[in-house]
């Protein structure tokens, strides 16, 4: 037996009975989620020549292109939680590999928006669309009680780590 299956099988430290078993089962499953989601980002930054920052700054300036929203260098800095600097030198660098441009405001003439290429959305499609088609095609094949029964098990998972205990355990 395999450490992988020595460890999944086993609840760590959880008691060993059905319901415990069946949540270990479960989480054992988000991790393998997690960690082939965490792989599939990487291939999309080595295929598209990004790094994270670029690859999270990109796929915000599409969403907020769909939603007919303008972003600026702050509200690109504010997004992802980096200095005015950085977010110069991240835009710097995207301006330069084609994937977004600077264009004037449309209404305040002293200040600038970022927008996404054509070619940096038709990339992103080519890269990711299949993929994002085939994740639709399961989440489609649930039952309507099973949608929200796996919606409900996953924002309370969301709402689990994203909690941080005021009191340190050990």
């Amino acid at each position: 037996m395999s450490t992988q299956e020595i460890t999944e099988a086993s609840g760590y430290w959880f008691p060993d009975d059905d319901a415990t078993q069946r949540g270990v089962a479960v989480l054992n499953a988000l991790r393998r989620y997690r960690s082939a989601e965490t792989a599939m980002r990487r291939r999309t930054r080595d295929s598209m020549g990004m790094g994270e920052t670029d690859l999270l700054a990109v796929r915000f300036l599409l969403q907020a292109q769909r939603s007919g929203k303008q972003v600026s260098p702050k509200d690109l800095a504010a997004y992802l939680k980096i200095s005015s600097a950085s977010t110069t030198i991240l835009i710097d660098r995207l301006v330069k590999s084609n994937h977004v441009r600077r264009e004037p405001h449309p209404t305040d003439r002293r200040a600038l928006v970022i927008v996404p290429t054509t070619e940096t959305d038709e990339e992103v499609r080519a890269t990711l669309g299949v993929m994002h088609r085939r994740m639709m095609a399961i989440a489609e094949g649930l039952s309507a009680e099973d949608a929200r029964v796996v919606g409900t098990f996953l924002e309370g998972m969301r709402s689990a780590v994203d909690h941080v205990d005021a009191t340190p355990t050990h």
